[in-house]
């Protein structure tokens, strides 16, 4: 069963598993087609999570409803927040990841120096133990894998995000928690702390959290 976070007219908004696949193949049904399935309608895609990503989807429940989020997202008009652990001490705390990025060896990305699919990332992070930090991180483009290889190039690859060289644990700590936007003059704010992972479900990390949520940080320029 599929948590369903929020129900408007316009669209649904789930808390996607960690390990599930966006679309659907070798036989499993994707995220979307589950959510289709289980409230017995059709949905439409506006953003897309990686598999081992976990966290805050956004479905339209029209056509029309998703020109216009997906209008939002294309103009970074919608506000998004990811959590990120790692076992590695970054080269700095907080600041600003930018880059083009390019495709690598096994379906990985790297960071270069071009212009081409340029991405940016702002981020602050914070220690939840020895050996365990906390990353708050504000995506400025919608690239692909673009927080796993900008923490991979700050020295500090995700907890068990195997494929950028993380450490071994039983999940890749990767969480988006954060969805913020204006639709129709509304004004939508949600924020969904992660259920899966051992890690995750530590006092000190629910504490730094709690202190994130209600004094948001000053986000480094860039």
């Amino acid at each position: 069963m599929i948590t369903l976070v929020d129900q408007q007219a316009h669209f649904v908004l789930i808390h996607k598993p960690a390990g599930v696949h966006f679309h659907s193949q070798d036989g499993t049904a994707g995220i979307v087609a589950q959510a289709e399935a289980q409230l017995d309608e059709k949905l439409y895609p506006v953003h897309r999570l990686d598999t081992p990503t976990s966290g805050l989807l956004l479905l339209a429940r029209s056509s029309e409803a998703a020109a216009k989020l997906t209008e939002l997202f294309t103009a970074h008009a919608v506000e998004k927040r990811y959590l990120a652990l790692s076992a590695d001490k970054p080269k700095k705390k907080q600041g600003t990841v930018k880059g083009g990025m390019s495709k690598a060896r096994r379906s990985a990305w790297k960071l270069t120096k071009d212009k081409d699919n340029f991405a940016v990332t702002q981020f602050v992070s914070a220690s939840v133990l020895p050996g365990l930090r906390a990353f708050l991180l504000r995506p400025r483009s919608g690239r692909t894998h673009q927080i796993r290889v900008a923490l991979k190039s700050l020295g500090a690859p995700i907890l068990g995000d195997a494929l950028y060289g993380g450490s071994d644990a039983d999940r890749t700590y990767l969480h988006a928690l954060g969805l913020a936007f204006e639709l129709d003059g509304e004004r939508y704010d949600y924020w969904c702390p992660p259920t899966q992972g051992s890690h995750y479900q530590l006092a000190e990390l629910t504490a730094q959290l709690e202190q994130w949520r209600s004094e948001p940080p000053s986000w480094p320029k860039g």
